[in-house]
């Protein structure tokens, strides 16, 4: 296996368990909630905005590791009908697309939805964080959406040769 291929898996590893993780959390959160609504008689506002601000993570990320696995939704019904180098060629234009939308949506609307969110010095209703901590997931998963569909045109030319 490449040195590409390699850390490609271990990104992949770790993002797994992220996900997994901010997943458990949701549902402790969602949990105590319940618990705390029809047991001990009280609701926490905070457990809500954790759940949104969670869902939102594992939702964005998840966007990310399914672009690692080319797992994403896609509609491929021409790409099916393609030839080998016409598929390829597809192939690349696909992952050139994914690329640009990562860059500008992604990455330099989300710092610029960040840096707005930080500057104005916005925070969550209930747990009072800045909510450009929250945001910054929208860059973050860029980036690796970008680094990904480069790593997807180097095994596009790798198979070709």
């Amino acid at each position: 296996m490449s040195k590409s291929g390699s850390i490609f898996n271990k990104v992949n590893k770790i993002l797994e368990w992220f996900m997994i993780s901010i997943f458990a959390l949701l549902v402790l959160d969602v949990l105590f909630q319940v618990f705390s609504r029809y047991i001990l008689g009280t609701s926490f506002t905070w457990t809500e905005e954790f759940a949104r601000f969670s869902l939102i993570w594992m939702t964005v990320i998840g966007a990310a590791y399914l672009n690692a696995k080319k797992e994403h939704l896609s509609m491929d019904f021409l790409y099916d009908k393609l030839s080998g180098a016409n598929k390829r060629k597809a192939s690349v234009l696909i992952e050139i697309f994914v690329f640009l939308f990562a860059l500008i949506v992604m990455v330099i609307g989300g710092l610029n939805l960040v840096y707005t969110t930080l500057h104005l010095e916005q925070l969550s209703g209930t747990l009072r964080i800045p909510l450009g901590y929250v945001y910054a997931v929208m860059p973050f998963s860029g980036l690796l959406i970008m680094c990904f569909s480069v790593y997807h045109i180097s095994n596009i030319y790798k198979t070709n040769n």
